[in-house]
């Protein structure tokens, strides 16, 4: 359907919805092949909106480690701050995702000042 869409004319970095776009939906949900397509078509990895902040954020949300792993290759912050759950570290802790905690932090993310106790928390 994305790929449809794309060929259609859709614009891949187009703002709005629940997610704040595509990218960020297909990267919550793990959708690995969405993800690519979209990337493929210039989808910002960094790209802001919404509840999720940015796809970093909702992947590591959503516990999708392979979509993590995708996205910190192809250049996401690791650090970038938005949305309802601060940043990655934050969202995955928050949900439990040891892994996708572990490869954060062996890719630079870490909490900085007073960050550590919400972690906690």
């Amino acid at each position: 359907m994305a790929k449809l869409l794309l060929d259609k004319g859709a614009n891949v970095n187009a703002q709005g919805g629940v997610y704040g776009n595509a990218f960020q939906a297909a990267s919550f949900k793990g959708h690995e092949q969405v993800v690519n397509l979209l990337l493929d078509k210039g989808a910002n990895v960094n790209a802001q909106g919404r509840r999720y902040g940015n796809a970093l954020q909702a992947a590591s949300l959503g516990g999708c480690e392979q979509v993590v792993n995708l996205l910190l290759d192809k250049g996401a912050n690791v650090n970038a701050q938005g949305g309802e759950y601060g940043n990655a570290l934050q969202a995955a802790s928050l949900k439990g995702h040891e892994q996708v905690v572990n490869l954060l932090l062996d890719k630079g993310a870490g909490p900085r000042g007073g960050e550590i106790s919400s972690l906690l928390l």
